[in-house]
């Protein structure tokens, strides 16, 4: 039985139910009966399958060979275990056996044939292979006193050393052959000469043997067990091989075959290839002292490998030790693309080298032209940030770099930033070259015995092909190298940006407009959402207590976002944000106590915090210590010995404190934002006699402030002025004029100043509607945002100072927004807008209107 193999890309070819003639096998249960045999085993031990299948080891086997068996599954460890018998007495009289012992599917797998009788020094004569490879310097004469050893011990006509390449293909990279036969030296096959599955198996299992292309297979019985499988043969030693690798030896002429991994590093390096022009079998124990030779061979050309990338990145370190030097002492050199490529191609070789920079460019040696180089820098960009990336032919990441290949076929593609995506880029020239093949690797499939894809190549002579459009491959150690490199060259960037700070400061008033205009924009943007919210909630009451909440939530954000951006972007008062929370829901100083020596946040942890302080005053309010008269609230902050900040939340003095039982949002947001978003920690308990909450706010997100030295203070949040309920209507009976180009903003504003008692209200949203208000009918107040689109409303306030009309400005700019020298000091409104902002504005401008100028920030 053997398993379809005309879709190998999905079945195992590992799975087949035979095995060679030269030995038997024996397959047993846990409880050590016989469950399967090979048909031949009769030959062997005198008893047919019938007679021993069902049957204990022990009925079969002489007793000491069943309690050596025993032993030595004991110490089989892994998967992929074998171990080893030689000459074991299986049979009273008759000569002894080799065994092999290994576990398969649950059962304990017993491979035997005929001994050969040898019990040679094994050890010994390994050294004494390892030691002349020790003798070797070079990995050619290296690679070629392997074949030499393999041959002298296996007796083969031919040994080759075969390499796997990275596509997959393999090459003879050494040989030892008898005379007469001709040589493979040099000659390539492609990857499908060795499915893949195949190479999963080698290495599993080191070494395979195929004694004679023409034997017929042995069958195991019962070919399947009772859950309809077959016996994995993955480690067999005896293993039968797919016909198709039978039709494929029998094509290159070969009669007998033994291959033999080598694993470097857990991968299949390559193979020592064994061919033989007449069955051939050599003794299980020559075979096993061949497999041990490979893998001291293994770990011998990795020990190389490894010191070969050690002395080369040794090199390339002192070549970044000299780069660093150099620009240490000029740092202009980095702008001298030749003596760049000259310090990068001493450790990486390489024809040419383009350097981008900040959208420049500067070229040494052979290289692309200018506009396909940038192509190849767009391409880079789809590639893995922060990561060498190299190719020996360019056309494969960019269409049409066929073109140029004679100047630039490959590259080597250092990343030295992320943003924007910088590079030094090392190019190699075509390498023209020609190929020799065992057969053409290209030849169309044919169908076959075995079916499509799976036909062997018949031809096998040597065929050439001329490689063109591709370079030099950049090998692993150079990729190393380069990883070093990038690491030397960013040091060398951020120190040249370093030396630029004076540039970046004349650019800081820039950048500070440009702060503004963003400050400017999200105020109207939650200015906007502000309005969207309460010009659209229904009459139910539910849906208005959601729509207060979320408004309420917004404004939390907007009141942080005023906070961290009033001069410029960045850190922001703890105080400061807790007395504007505060200050939005209680108006009784003593109720809320603040204690802490004063502390900075960063933007992103006063955001959160902003939310998280919200929903705590907001929970008190409506349920907690604040919700009564006589309710109080502690909080305050200190430093634990890593430098984190410690705050916590205490309440007293309120109705008792039950847990919740559902957890909404409001409830997550203190419980998750301050991990989440902050790394920090939070811990919320709800103790019956008031709410205590603990976080823990890290080191990095805290800072002080400065010129401040003195010791902690203790603080009671002063009695905030603007009102806590619906305000009086101080805007009764007055007609009111609003400036505001933003409909959804205007509408807002329209509904804030009705409830304020506004018999009329007019809007604009430019200066040429509001002067032709103006023009009609003149109010009794206004309100003007100062900017409306491209223009602002500095027209409309002379208008109004002409005409007497009390007015005040409304901005999303903060303490930024820049008023002209007749209207400095006017009462500025911060955007979004809120009925407590408004009102204490209007209530300002119009009680000082009369004789004393109204002129505040609100």
């Amino acid at each position: 039985m053997r398993v379809d193999l005309t879709n190998c890309d999905r079945e195992p070819i590992h799975i087949l139910g035979a095995i060679q003639p030269i030995g038997f096998l024996v397959a047993l249960t846990s409880d050590w009966m016989i469950a399967r045999v090979s048909v031949n085993v009769a030959e062997y031990i005198g008893r047919t399958p019938d007679e021993v299948l069902g049957r204990p080891l022990g009925e079969v086997f002489p007793t000491s060979v069943v309690h050596d068996l025993r032993n030595r599954v004991a110490i089989l460890r892994g998967p992929d275990a074998v171990e080893r018998l030689f000459g074991c007495q299986i049979v009273a009289g008759a000569k002894p056996f080799d065994v092999a012992v290994h576990l398969s599917g649950g059962q304990v797998v017993i491979e035997a044939e005929p001994g050969s009788g040898e019990h040679g020094d094994a050890g010994g004569m390994v050294r004494s292979m390892i030691a002349r490879l020790d003798q070797c310097e070079e990995f050619a004469t290296f690679f070629r006193e392997g074949a030499r050893q393999v041959r002298a011990l296996t007796g083969f006509d031919r040994v080759m050393v075969y390499r796997f390449a990275a596509d997959g293909s393999g090459e003879v990279v050494a040989e030892a052959a008898k005379a007469g036969i001709g040589s493979f030296m040099g000659l390539r096959y492609p990857a499908s000469d060795i499915p893949v599955q195949a190479r999963a198996l080698y290495v599993r299992n080191l070494l395979r043997t195929i004694t004679d292309v023409n034997a017929v297979p042995v069958p195991i019985v019962p070919e399947r067990d009772e859950t309809g499988a077959p016996l994995d043969l993955s480690l067999s030693v005896l293993r039968s091989v797919s016909p198709i690798h039978i039709e494929y030896l029998k094509n290159m002429g070969v009669d007998a075959s033994m291959s033999i991994s080598i694993v470097v590093e857990g991968k299949l390096w390559g193979l020592f290839a064994c061919h033989h022009y007449s069955p051939r079998c050599p003794t299980f124990e020559r075979r096993s002292v061949a497999e041990l030779f490979a893998q001291m061979f293994a770990m011998r050309l990795e020990s190389r490998e490894r010191k070969e990338t050690v002395e080369y990145e040794r090199r390339a370190r002192d070549i970044s030790d000299q780069l660093l030097g150099a620009v240490a002492s000029d740092e202009t050199l980095l702008n001298d693309p030749d003596w760049l490529a000259d310090i990068l191609t001493h450790a990486i070789p390489a024809d040419g080298v383009g350097v981008w920079i900040a959208g420049g460019y500067a070229f040494s040696g052979v290289t692309p032209p200018t506009d396909d180089f940038r192509k190849i820098v767009r391409a880079l960009n789809a590639t893995a940030a922060g990561k060498v990336y190299a190719t020996d032919r360019i056309a494969d990441i960019v269409k049409g770099a066929d073109a140029y290949a004679s100047d630039a076929a490959g590259m080597l593609a250092i990343p030295i930033s992320r943003s924007p995506r910088d590079y030094v880029v090392l190019f190699r020239s075509e390498l023209v070259r020609s190929v020799r093949w065992a057969g053409d690797p290209h030849k169309p499939e044919e169908f076959g015995p075995n079916g499509p894809r799976l036909t062997p190549r018949e031809s096998f002579a040597e065929w050439k092909e001329l490689v063109q459009g591709r370079s030099q491959p950049f090998t692993a150690s150079e990729k190393r190298v380069a990883e070093t490199l990038r690491a030397t060259l960013i040091e060398v960037v951020l120190r040249l940006a370093d030396e630029a700070s004076a540039e970046r400061q004349q650019a800081g008033a820039r950048q500070e407009v440009m702060i503004a205009e963003l400050n400017h924009r999200v105020r109207n943007i939650l200015g906007v959402i502000r309005g969207l919210i309460r010009q659209s909630q229904p009459s139910e009451e539910a849906v208005k207590d959601f729509v207060k909440l979320v408004d309420g939530r917004i404004h939390a954000l907007a009141r942080a976002h005023n906070q961290i951006t009033d001069d410029h972007w960045g850190p922001a008062p703890l105080g400061a944000l807790i007395e504007a929370e505060a200050a939005a829901f209680v108006d009784e100083h003593e109720r809320v106590v603040v204690s802490g020596k004063p502390v900075m946040l960063n933007p992103q942890a006063y955001s959160t915090m902003a939310l998280v302080m919200h929903e705590l005053v907001t929970n008190s309010t409506k349920y907690g210590s604040l919700s009564v008269p006589q309710g109080r609230v502690d909080i305050g902050w200190e430093k634990n010995a890593a430098g984190d900040l410690v705050l916590t939340w205490r309440e007293s003095g309120g109705p008792a404190v039950t847990a919740p039982t559902r957890k909404g949002f409001g409830t997550t947001i203190i419980d998750r934002s301050v991990p989440y978003d902050l790394g920090g920690a939070a811990e919320i308990d709800y103790k019956p006699d008031g709410v205590e909450a603990r976080f823990r706010i890290p080191a990095r997100h805290v800072s002080e402030p400065q010129n401040f030295a003195g010791p902690a203070v203790k603080f009671q949040r002063p009695s905030i002025g603007h009102p806590q309920t619906p305000p009086h209507q101080m805007l009764t009976g007055r007609e009111v004029l609003l400036v505001e180009d933003s409909l959804i903003i205007a509408l807002d504003a329209e509904d804030i100043v009705s409830r304020l008692g506004a018999a009329a209200v007019s809007t604009a949203a430019s200066v040429a509607s509001a002067l032709d208000h103006l023009d009609a009918r003149a109010p009794d107040v206004a309100m003007l945002d100062i900017n409306l689109g491209d223009h602002n409303s500095f027209a409309v306030a002379d208008q109004l100072d002409e005409l007497g009309v009390p007015f005040l400005f409304a901005t999303g700019y903060g303490e930024q927004a820049l008023l002209p020298e007749q209207h400095r000091g006017r009462t500025v409104v911060q955007k979004p807008y809120t009925l407590e902002n408004v009102a204490r504005a209007m209530d300002e401008l119009i009680g000082r209107h009369e004789g004393v100028d109204g002129r505040s920030r609100a």
